[in-house]
């Protein structure tokens, strides 16, 4: 039913359905613990907006079920189960439309228990703003905490807080204030950013529709102001272009158009847009619609859309700006809701099916499952039906998608069981991973490489010159200032002073070696064997420039030393080139 309670009467059919095309339409979903009075709550606002039918009315008023203190039990209005009426609890979703002189609605009538996680997020995933009960009598509940997270979970970004059962609490203002602290500091930590809280009775009727003269001290909107007045522009914030594919239309040679409804962006006849996973940048020729061609279309409108050029597009591929893509990957990691009595296993395969493609896909691995209660991260194995878990996936082939966070259309999919083809999970997508072909192709590669064992030439040539071994026996001194004058120089050095056994001299001597290294020792004298062995080890770069019975000046010991050092030097060979190479002389040979 279609009625207005601010509004005049229209004057004619035809004005009344031009208005309520024109009429801007919020979705919203309700959510509360067991017996907060969500179905009274939307019984009393569908009554009180009147946008009841009388028979309907008159039908509650009639059954033989009331469970309120007043002549209708206005849960009856949205609890249309049978079970439903009889346990007085909400077990499927229950949808609901009205509208009021400034704006349309669709309510979510969702339940409270978590056996009905999995009903609760198929209700919101669509909503634009999502209505918690909260008991004023018991305060802030592990549900409360439950319905707040799959709140933020599926992006849903304004939170209205009913917190009701005033009635009950003498209407308090701070019992309000301390649940309203409770509930905002829930909300900062699951990050939604606009958080209403309002005090309600949806038994008596106080702040719902007409404000409650027993809450004079509150000076907010009523719940059905802020429903009405609550900015509901896009959510999603990607602006780019998002095209998915759903149909090839061609009904005849002259005419080859595709159809689909935009997930995000603003489309023009002349854009040049990107084909994936082809690659082709093309421009569009023309947008056709049932009224005709479009001058543009923006998301969420069902076009056709004619390219310039002739390329290869089919259901589940996808326009989207060139400039500005989504990610590509077939890996990637994703918050899942579990629906399904048979549990979800790693290492399983299933359909995945976002936008309009559709693939197997193999659940990887599952992160951690989350505590829906206490919003704790837990290991799991394998997930129940209504757990909500982090999991890797490994698609078949690459999808397109964007976070959820930015865009709740290609960031969003659904998992179905190949033999019985039922949706057996939903999942919104956090992030894409590595491809694991990738990076296995590419450890083959370094595994490769890691076969070539170094040469000592290539140490050779990344130092710029030979090793060698330098004997300045009792000379710490002069060594200190030759290993500082040769490191200036480029030099790997390494400067040995403390006394040391032969055999681990030894050892130090071959190590620097190895690596291309110019060791100096300056510690007490050698004997002779100890010399011999070293020269078969540094041969034939071993210089002992130990004080002989000459008994030279370490001025000359130094610049005798920088000599040799400067003859360990070698010249890189430099590889040819198709334009010649320099001879010596500097010319081109």
């Amino acid at each position: 039913m279609i009625s207005t309670t601010r509004g005049r009467p229209h004057e004619g059919f035809g004005e009344f359905l031009e208005q309520s095309l024109e009429m801007e339409l919020l979705r919203f979903t309700t959510a509360g613990s067991v017996d907060d009075g969500k179905s009274t709550l939307i019984g009393r606002l569908l009554h009180d907006s009147k946008a009841v039918y009388e028979d309907q009315l008159a039908s509650v008023k009639k059954s033989r079920i009331n469970r309120s203190s007043g002549p209708v039990d206005f849960s009856l209005l949205t609890d249309g189960l049978r079970a439903e009426r009889e346990q007085g609890i909400t077990i499927d979703v229950a949808y609901r439309y009205f509208a009021t002189a400034r704006r349309k609605f669709i309510i979510a009538d969702t339940p409270g228990h978590e056996q009905y996680t999995r009903n609760m997020a198929t209700g919101a995933s669509t909503a634009d703003l999502a209505v918690i009960l909260v008991d004023a009598t018991k305060g802030i509940l592990p549900q409360t905490r439950r319905h707040a997270f799959i709140a933020s979970l599926l992006g849903i970004r304004n939170v209205l807080a009913a917190v009701n059962k005033m009635d009950l609490v003498d209407y308090r203002e701070d019992v309000f204030l301390e649940v309203e602290r409770a509930f905002l500091e829930l909300a900062g930590q699951l990050g939604i950013a606009h958080v209403q809280c309002v005090p309600i009775s949806a038994l008596e009727g106080d702040n719902v529709v007409e404000r409650g003269e027993r809450t004079c001290w509150y000076q907010g909107p009523t719940l059905l102001e802020h429903l009405e007045s609550v900015s509901i522009a896009a959510s999603d914030a990607l602006d780019s272009l998002r095209f998915p594919v759903q149909m090839v239309i061609r009904p005849d040679a002259k005419f080859r158009g595709f159809a689909g409804r935009l997930a995000s962006g603003v489309i023009r006849p002349g854009d040049y847009v990107l084909a994936l996973p082809s690659g082709r940048r093309t421009r569009v020729r023309s947008i056709v619609s049932y009224d005709g061609d479009l001058s543009e279309a923006f998301a969420p409108m069902s076009v056709t859309v004619q390219l310039e050029d002739e390329i290869d597009l089919s259901r589940g591929d996808m326009l989207v700006s060139p400039e500005d893509g989504p990610r590509v990957s077939r890996r990637f990691r994703a918050m899942v809701v579990w629906l399904h009595a048979t549990p979800l296993e790693a290492g399983r395969t299933y359909l995945v099916k976002q936008t309009a493609r559709q693939t197997k896909i193999r659940a990887v691995q599952i992160r951690h499952r989350v505590n829906v209660n206490t919003l704790e991260q837990e290991q799991a194995m394998q997930l129940n039906m209504n757990d909500i878990a982090s999991v890797e996936f490994d698609a078949h082939v690459p999808l397109f998608f964007d976070p959820y966070a930015s865009n709740r259309t290609t960031g969003s999919f659904i998992l179905i069981d190949a033999i019985s083809n039922a949706t057996v999970g939903a999942g919104m997508i956090q992030d894409d991973l590595p491809d694991r072909q990738k990076l296995e192709r590419a450890g083959l590669a370094s595994l490769e490489v890691a076969e070539k064992r170094v040469s000592a030439q290539e140490r050779y040539e990344r130092h710029g010159h030979y090793p060698a071994t330098f004997l300045l026996e009792n000379q710490p001194a002069l060594a200190s200032k030759l290993e500082r004058a040769l490191f200036d120089q480029g030099f790997e050095v390494l400067h040995f002073d403390d006394e040391a056994p032969g055999g681990t001299l030894l050892d130090t001597v071959r190590a620097a070696q190895r690596i291309g290294a110019v060791s100096i020792y300056s510690g007490v004298a050698l004997d002779t064997e100890t010399k011999q062995r070293l020269a078969l080890e540094a041969k034939p770069r071993l210089f002992d420039l130990s004080r002989k019975n000459e008994n030279p000046n370490d001025e000359e010991v130094f610049r005798r030393a920088l000599a040799l050092a400067d003859s360990l030097r070698f010249a890189k060979p430099q590889k040819e080139s198709g334009r010649g190479q320099l001879n010596g002389s500097g010319s081109y040979r």
